[in-house]
């Protein structure tokens, strides 16, 4: 029997249910990961995990530890943070506590790696020396919240100019305490604030295998956008749909899917006729394959976004900005069609719609795409192959 090496991996939620895109990553990566290591999965978390979802993790890893982390000692931590430069979001996945659990468990595991998601967990493992480290920066948190201060609200223009700028010097600063960083896209390595940032390893996400089976759904919208629904740039994609595009024709209609709607979404619902809205549903494929054409207008917010993958695996034709499509780099007119102004979007659909040798080609292309370059397997070799060429010290005292 092959003893496997061990690997540590550390992230700032429990990586299921799989309505956030962090712990869609994660949880693919630690599936593939546990091919070859023997891991163990340290989760922070502001709320009792469901057995039912620590069981899905089970498969994949050897042990599972859940750091609890309370409202007492969040607004503690966001209250040291005023007198502090560490960004609010730093703070608010730290605790004391869980750090000293946390070097104690890599005391008894030993493991040959750590491997971090997000700046938000780096303060746990930061100054250890003796085990090699990667951090995974994702996406450019910075620039994500600089791209929200225009939208907000003046009395929270302040506060997300603050943390702007607190994660900027963050993102420079934790570069240097780990031996390997990864981020999703190079549109998002190139705005991480470091002067060696070309160094950052681009690994994509991949799209699951059950995506390209294909539910037999009636197309009953024409329009479909999925996602997680209090995440602010999908807010925003919403309301673009809604008071933007619907709004300059009412003839169209649109289905909105995903978890925990916002309560901004659940107000357009009831005022916009032509936008369905549902919940969370258990098989979200079944949601992207009742409309003809997937739209995803996202004007803020960094990273990949996986809900286009996931459309295009399932033969779902793409209208997106510039902005995310950057991070898949789908060729206009042949695997999507780019939009950045309602104009253009409206357009965009019209055509689409009546035009099925342009739809059948997006089809077919858009499939081809995403099997070419974005299979979990694929990408996380590449996070595999990082991790091995990482040194190996003999002593891993911590």
């Amino acid at each position: 029997m092959i003893t496997k090496e061990k690997i540590a991996v550390i992230l700032p939620r429990f990586p299921y249910p799989l309505e956030k895109g962090d712990k869609l990553r994660a949880y693919y990566q630690l599936r593939e990961l546990s091919k070859k290591y023997e891991v163990t999965l340290i989760a922070i978390s502001d709320r009792k995990v469901d057995k039912s979802h620590i069981a899905k993790l089970t498969v994949f890893c050897d042990s599972i530890h859940i750091i609890r982390i309370n409202s007492i000692s969040i607004f503690w931590n966001l209250f040291l943070c005023l007198f502090s430069d560490k960004p609010f979001q730093v703070g608010y996945f730290y605790s004391a506590k869980g750090k000293k659990k946390i070097k104690y468990l890599l005391k008894v595991n030993r493991p040959k790696h750590i491997y971090c998601q997000l700046v938000r967990t780096s303060e746990y493992i930061k100054d250890i020396y003796s085990i090699p480290k990667t951090i995974d920066y994702m996406d450019a948190l910075s620039m994500g919240i600089e791209r929200r201060i225009n939208k907000a609200p003046w009395y929270k223009k302040w506060l997300f100019r603050e943390e702007s700028r607190r994660l900027k010097q963050y993102e420079r600063t934790i570069f240097d305490y780990f031996e390997n960083q990864t981020i999703i896209s190079e549109q998002d390595r190139d705005l991480i604030p470091h002067p060696q940032r070309a160094q950052i390893t681009c690994i994509p996400n991949g799209i699951d295998e059950q995506f390209f089976e294909k539910p037999e759904i009636e197309k009953e919208f024409d329009l479909v956008f999925v996602g997680n629904l209090s995440y602010p740039p999908n807010i925003e994609a919403v309301e673009y749909i809604s008071e933007q595009l619907l709004s300059r024709d009412n003839s169209l209609s649109c289905l909105i899917s995903g978890a925990t709607p916002h309560a901004r979404i659940i107000k357009l619902s009831k005022s916009n006729c032509n936008i369905t809205l549902t919940g969370w549903v258990e098989d979200i494929r079944i949601s992207y394959c009742r409309g003809r054409i997937f739209l995803a207008p996202m004007l803020i917010g960094t990273g990949m976004q996986n809900k286009l993958l996931e459309a295009m695996a399932l033969g779902i034709p793409c209208i997106t900005t510039s902005l995310a499509n950057n991070g898949i780099n789908g060729k206009h007119r042949e695997s999507v069609l780019v939009a950045d102004s309602p104009e253009e979007f409206i357009r965009a659909i019209h055509e689409l719609l009546n035009d099925p040798l342009l739809y059948n080609l997006l089809v077919k292309k858009g499939r081809e795409l995403v099997r070419e370059k974005y299979s979990w397997n694929k990408t996380t070799d590449n996070l595999i192959r990082l991790i091995e060429n990482s040194n190996n010290p003999n002593d891993l005292a911590v």
